[in-house]
């Protein structure tokens, strides 16, 4: 497994997420370390519209020196998806690249009944080829949701790289995971006792690595008392010059409230319409 913003020309990793938010994050640390390093940025999207993925990248503070494009344009539009002449566009696009070329799928197309499983095993196959010369980096999205698990681990076994989110917990009611754009923790389902201690890891290693510590609540659905004082007590740590910033709906603020939120200066609570 690599870390997003580490891979480098001539990879070719895979992207498998269930979250949007997820996955939004990962693409914008990608598309942003290859604006760093001078890399034309080439993004295909199929699930999200051209003006959607835009918009949710300046979100994320990523420059706007990207190109969108739907995933049709790869093939062309109307047609069915033919693999064939996508890696062939793909190639093309690589050639008229001289900094380099990074490139975003959104495989989404693939899942379609008019595209036949067969072109997603061209596709990946021949696409290998095109990173042997080196000149492109890319990410292949595959949303857990719309694949099947065979599916999904035919694609993990033909990219030598995978991408994902550090994820500190997962269960069936509960997820805490990095959030990369901006860097902090983002919880996601029903955070009670159990989930803690958890959280109190994620956190403190947020503090290792951040400036400020971004906590992401908003796609979160309780909060017990417990958790809360874990919030609470973290923010409360930090020297005056850092902050933990909060994101959260009004029940859940009032829920960090009600543990002492309010006397932590280093504690900032925006409470959202989520």
């Amino acid at each position: 497994m690599t870390a997003v913003d580490r891979l480098e020309s001539g990879d070719h990793a895979c992207l498998t997420f269930s979250e949007t938010e997820e996955r939004l994050d990962l693409l914008a640390a990608f598309v942003t370390a290859g604006i760093q390093q001078g890399e034309r940025i080439l993004c295909f999207t199929d699930a999200l519209s051209v003006d959607a993925l835009h918009h949710d990248l300046r979100l994320r503070g990523v420059p706007a020196e990207e190109e969108i494009r739907p995933a049709g344009d790869l093939w062309s539009s109307g047609a069915s998806p033919d693999a064939s002449i996508m890696v062939r566009r793909l190639a093309a696009e690589r050639d008229r690249s001289p900094r380099g070329l990074r490139v975003t799928l959104d495989m989404c197309w693939a899942a379609r009944p008019q595209a036949g499983a067969e072109q997603l095993l061209v596709f990946e196959n021949e696409v290998a080829k095109l990173f042997a010369d080196s000149g492109i980096t890319a990410i292949c999205e595959y949303d857990r949701e719309a694949f099947d698990s065979v599916t999904l681990a035919y694609a993990s076994r033909t990219h030598p790289r995978t991408v994902t989110a550090t994820v500190y917990h997962e269960d069936a009611t509960l997820r805490i995971c990095r959030q990369h754009v901006p860097p902090g923790v983002r919880v996601a389902g029903e955070l009670d006792g159990g989930g803690a201690g958890a959280l109190r890891d994620a956190l403190a290693e947020a503090v290792r690595l951040d400036p400020d510590v971004h906590l992401n609540l908003g796609h979160l659905r309780s909060l017990d008392d417990d958790a809360a004082a874990v919030i609470v007590r973290a923010a409360s740590g930090l020297p005056r010059n850092r902050h933990m910033i909060v994101v959260s709906d009004r029940r859940t603020g009032r829920a960090l409230r009600l543990a002492g939120a309010h006397g932590v200066p280093n504690l900032r609570l925006l409470e959202k319409s989520l």
